[in-house]
């Protein structure tokens, strides 16, 4: 097979035309990305900010004033709540006014003036335990910084902390390159789960069956779209990334375009397996998405994969994304060298080419 035979020319043009004709593919693969970039880069944080805190001081005494001045003014709180008894600061919770409620005892300033150690309780809303727990990390905080107060012999001098490759915490630079590898998948898995579904639904498929066309043709065909519109998308978000987001490009550009080739290959090769076993449209778009969520879950974008179960962990090492946003995170932020690339790119190689030979097996079976 030649590779730029007249056949398979005529149906690379095909499937180009299909996917822009197509009013209903062009605007999901336009709008929505875009609009989930806007959202996702200011909406998808995990800072909490704003948050309502209920206070129970027994004390009343001048350091546990300053403890809850000192709490007050902290950038993380949006409004501190006085309750008078226990009972209420319970309230607080269950009816989900406060996020967290801290009990100071009676003894608290005679503690802090008398160099003992002064201990408060605080009450988390387990129902929201993301929140809950970053949260209460700000409050120890917040507690540390009122222990180095000149009555004690705590020197905060003593400890620097340095945030490598992020160095203001800044969570858009995690969550924009992120954005990058997941929209470019999502953008590849659609256009190749509608293919052959397309053809389908709108009687055309027997076409096909009945033209010169190899079936290896006519998978290259319905790859090319996916690999060229891809592309363009997960280089605007990359661009979107450096110029509109001001984040640090450190890295090689050559690498990272290489990665993403391979890993829209790898997501193609899904793709085309959806598509092959879907009879309408809208199932492969379900189907799509049925395996599209699953894969950024355990990919490690939202929770470290390190924190799954090992048979999850284990999982995640088929799931291309994982590889790659490794890769496009180490692209932008500290210069991967290309050692640290190739480890990575050699698994999203072999998935591509597992998946591009199954997805071949599935077409041929149809087209036959």
């Amino acid at each position: 097979m030649r590779i730029l035979s007249s056949q398979l020319r005529a149906q690379v043009v095909k499937e180009m035309l299909s996917v822009w004709r197509d009013v209903r593919v062009r605007m999901t693969l336009i709008a929505p990305p875009l609009m989930q970039l806007l959202i996702f880069s200011f909406a998808a944080t995990l800072e909490v900010r704003n948050v309502t805190v209920a206070i129970l001081d027994r004390d009343g005494g001048h350091w546990s004033e300053q403890f809850i001045a000192d709490l007050a003014a902290s950038s993380f709180v949006g409004h501190v709540l006085t309750v008078p008894d226990r009972a209420a600061m319970n309230s607080t919770i269950e009816q989900r006014q406060a996020l967290l409620a801290v009990d100071i005892p009676e003894t608290f300033s005679r503690d802090v003036s008398a160099g003992r150690k002064a201990a408060i309780q605080v009450i988390v809303d387990g129902r929201r335990a993301n929140s809950g727990q970053i949260a209460l990390g700000y409050l120890e905080t917040v507690a540390q910084r009122f222990s180095a107060q000149p009555q004690t012999t705590f020197t905060p001098d003593a400890i620097a902390v340095r945030h490598w490759f992020n160095p203001n915490l800044n969570y858009r630079w995690f969550i924009v390159p992120s954005l990058a590898g997941i929209l470019t998948m999502f953008a590849a898995l659609v256009i190749t789960s509608l293919s052959i579904a397309r053809e389908r639904e709108m009687g055309t498929f027997d076409q096909l069956l009945v033209s010169p066309t190899t079936p290896t043709e006519i998978i290259i065909a319905k790859t090319v779209p996916a690999l060229v519109i891809g592309t363009l998308m997960g280089n605007v978000m990359v661009g979107a990334g450096v110029f509109a987001f001001r984040i640090p490009f450190t890295g090689s550009y050559a690498l990272l375009l290489l990665t993403m080739l391979l890993f829209i290959l790898s997501v193609v090769g899904i793709g085309l397996m959806i598509s092959s076993i879907c009879a309408t449209q809208q199932q492969a778009i379900l189907g799509a998405f049925a395996l599209g969520v699953p894969m950024i879950l355990i990919s490690g974008f939202a929770t470290p994969v390190e924190n799954m179960p090992t048979v999850l962990q284990w999982l995640s090492e088929l799931v291309p994304l994982r590889h790659f946003l490794v890769i496009v995170q180490g692209t932008f932020l500290k210069a991967l060298p290309a050692r640290d690339v190739f480890s990575h790119l050699w698994p999203m190689a072999v998935i591509a080419a597992a998946s591009l030979f199954v997805a071949t097996i599935f077409v041929r079976s149809k087209l036959q």
